[in-house]
């Protein structure tokens, strides 16, 4: 039991030995004067290191305490830190490309906010398919590159795009909606993106809707149109016929006569030439089933023999050809009618038939056609 706990104590004292030993001052000083040190007073104030570097002198109960300054630790003031970017993405390698798309996202949420205050988000589908159409002038990849200076991938190039996209959704719909403020918002942040091409093409294309808006007939009255059926180009040029006048004054000798008639209670049936390729229509369509086609629009509108139409048409046979003079003729009848547009639009008759000539297979007779099978 002796030897277990002298052995016991030894480990202890050598790991006591192993420590430094914690002598404070106050200890020292009572072993060499003799006295025991008093602590610090409780009414004393305590200074924390922060605003040690600002302070010169500390005040204690009216005693100035001077504290050596370079004794202190290390620490920069305020105007020798360095400078905090501008930006979070500052580090990154295209940090204007990522500040644009966090500006483009903010744009968006607050432009769809202010349209749903107004009431106007969410659309249903037949509004948004009433607004205006888009315009686009948007930059190319390249363009767009030379304007976040940084090159843009595909990827980047598409999603700031979009979001451009979104926004000229919103500018249309608060255009629609008489918000002048909030389109004008809008302008001024996509004006940005776009290029002088664009907006030149732009502009040609609203000159362009907008000469067809006012009248597409020209100074005599005619109407330019022109029509395409597989192969075939058509160009018809309408004009309505003079209606003859009628005689204020009607000689005696023939009122007689003129009375007796049946005829001069029915005016006649209006007549109108139809010539394709100076030729008349009768004698270029054999077949009735063409010169059908061809004045299909006419007898739908109500305006059979109201016009002299004039057709040149180029390519493919007598089904293409009539097809594309068909398609020409609607479209003519609309620009002297307008009133009539719904009722040929609902027959189909303004938008071209995409149906083409099936090509011929390898090894088929035909597009569809298979030789004979031979046994042997």
């Amino acid at each position: 039991m002796a030897t277990i706990g002298l052995r016991a104590f030894e480990m202890f004292a050598s790991r006591l030995s192993c420590r430094p030993p914690r002598i404070h001052a106050f200890t020292l000083r009572s072993l060499t004067t003799g006295t025991t040190a008093t602590p610090p007073p409780l009414n004393s104030r305590f200074v924390p290191p922060a605003s040690l570097e600002t302070m010169d002198e500390v005040e204690l109960e009216g005693d100035q305490v001077d504290f050596d300054v370079s004794s202190r630790p290390h620490r920069p003031r305020p105007e020798n830190r360095r400078p905090v970017p501008p930006s979070p993405a500052f580090y990154t390698a295209r940090s204007l490309y990522y500040d644009t798309l966090v500006q483009l996202q903010a744009a968006l949420s607050l432009s769809r906010r202010a349209l749903r205050v107004q009431h106007l988000l969410p659309l249903p589908p037949f509004a948004l398919r009433a607004l205006p159409p888009a315009q686009p002038a948007w930059a190319n990849k390249a363009e767009m590159s030379l304007i976040l200076q940084a090159p843009l991938t595909a990827r980047m190039y598409k999603r700031v795009v979009t979001l451009l996209k979104e926004l000229e959704q919103c500018e249309r719909i608060a255009r629609i909606a008489d918000s002048t403020e909030l389109e004008d918002a809008i302008t001024d942040i996509t004006k940005g993106f776009e290029s002088k091409k664009g907006i030149q093409a732009r502009d040609t294309r609203i000159r362009a809707r907008e000469a067809k808006e006012k009248g597409p007939l020209d100074k005599y009255g005619r109407s330019y149109t022109v029509g395409r059926r597989k192969t075939s180009t058509a160009r018809v040029w309408m004009i309505e016929v003079q209606k003859p006048k009628d005689d204020a004054s009607v000689p005696a000798a023939n009122t007689k006569s003129i009375l007796s008639s049946s005829s001069a209670t029915t005016p006649p049936p209006p007549t109108s030439t139809v010539l394709i390729n100076s030729v008349p229509i009768s004698d270029y369509f054999p077949l009735p089933a063409d010169r059908e086609h061809v004045v299909r629009p006419l007898k739908l509108a109500g305006l059979l023999g109201a016009f002299n139409i004039f057709a040149l048409v180029r390519g493919g046979g007598t089904s293409g050809q009539s097809g594309a003079i068909a398609l020409a003729v609607a479209k003519g009848c609309v620009a002297h009618v307008p009133e009539v547009e719904p009722i040929l639009k609902k027959a189909k008759l303004l938008r071209r038939d995409p149906r083409m000539v099936e090509r011929k297979k390898t090894g088929l007779a035909k597009a569809r056609k298979r030789y004979t099978w031979v046994k042997r």
